[in-house]
């Protein structure tokens, strides 16, 4: 059953990098791609109906490291407890520049919420990047599954290299949706824009896989051992092929292939482990010896699914509900 939630927390956190990934990709782009007060609104029109619940994803899938590893949300929220301060900060500037922007008609008014908007946005996908890079590089955790470090020790050459694939892969991904909200002057120009992140993400994911291939030399032998997780990089390479040069929704289809596949790869690489130790393997945190009991793995993951269940009904009406051309009446942000 821990081999269950590893997959299920996985699938959780991928799903948020798709969703609420476009979300920050439009706001880390969105003082550049749009250049007039209306082109601006429509950008926080195309996301906003959506991007509140997009962010269930990762609040769920944090809540419910609680129970089903209770050792990893322990040792990770104490060692990256300034990060996830800052994360949460962040967030919630994000929430307030979207809904205050629009509450007072003054264009300094307007200005500071669009670049707050674009700076928490920013530095969200680079932190969320840089987490992930240093899951999979490791961190120093002791034989008592204490956290042994600082936030300096965070911002090592690899995870910022991750930090930066995950700005130029969100900030395409948001650009893609952009090309399917705006019109004229303002959809072309995103496309423009996804061309050139393309070679960017591409660049910075072969970088980043080379990267990975050096510190985990086993990486091959790896998902060698289980032949159907070959899915995830092909998943990622089918994504990059179908977005090249592609009409507005394949290359959304495309970025969001891509985000799914890179992220699966990535907890392929871990699988079974769930935070590597730099001190020891023999310290690592495992889907064995940080899980809770059985019996409560299968009641949490029932209720689990069930709530799941109802936030992707909801996510996928409301997606349904407002798909289209973003055009601007009296209640728009």
């Amino acid at each position: 059953m821990s081999g269950v939630w590893f997959w299920t927390l996985a699938g959780m956190l991928a799903i948020y990098a798709a969703l609420d990934g476009y979300d920050l990709g439009v706001g880390s782009l969105h003082l550049w791609v749009g250049r007039s007060d209306h082109e601006r609104r429509v950008q926080l029109n195309a996301i906003g109906p959506v991007w509140n619940a997009n962010e269930v994803w990762l609040l769920a899938a944090g809540g419910m490291m609680v129970v089903a590893f209770p050792r990893l949300y322990a040792a990770a929220f104490s060692g990256f407890y300034l990060a996830l301060i800052v994360v949460l900060w962040l967030l919630i500037l994000r929430g307030i520049a979207i809904e205050f922007r629009g509450q007072i008609a003054h264009p300094l008014w307007s200005a500071f919420w669009d670049a707050a908007f674009c700076v928490a946005s920013l530095l969200l996908a680079l932190l969320l990047g840089v987490a992930l890079g240093n899951v999979v590089r490791g961190v120093p955790i002791a034989s008592d599954g204490y956290f042994l470090g600082s936030f300096t020790i965070m911002l090592n050459p690899y995870a910022m290299l991750t930090g930066l694939l995950s700005v130029v892969i969100l900030g395409w991904h948001g650009l893609n949706l952009i090309r399917t909200k705006a019109e004229g002057a303002h959809g072309e120009r995103a496309r423009r824009w996804s061309s050139g992140f393309w070679w960017a993400a591409l660049a910075l994911a072969g970088a980043a896989t080379v990267a990975t291939l050096n510190l985990r030399g086993n990486m091959i032998a790896h998902f060698n051992a289980h032949p159907a997780a070959w899915i995830f990089p092909l998943l990622a390479l089918t994504g990059f092929a179908v977005s090249r040069r592609a009409t507005e929704g394949r290359s959304f289809a495309g970025s969001t292939m891509v985000i799914l596949g890179l992220l699966g790869a990535a907890a392929m690489t871990l699988y079974p482990v769930l935070l590597p130790s730099t001190l020891s393997p023999d310290y690592s945190l495992t889907i064995t010896n940080s899980a809770s009991g059985s019996h409560g793995l299968l009641v949490a993951w029932l209720a689990n699914i069930s709530a799941l269940c109802a936030v992707a009904a909801y996510s996928t009406y409301v997606h349904r509900a407002f798909r289209g051309k973003v055009r601007l009446g009296p209640h728009s942000y």
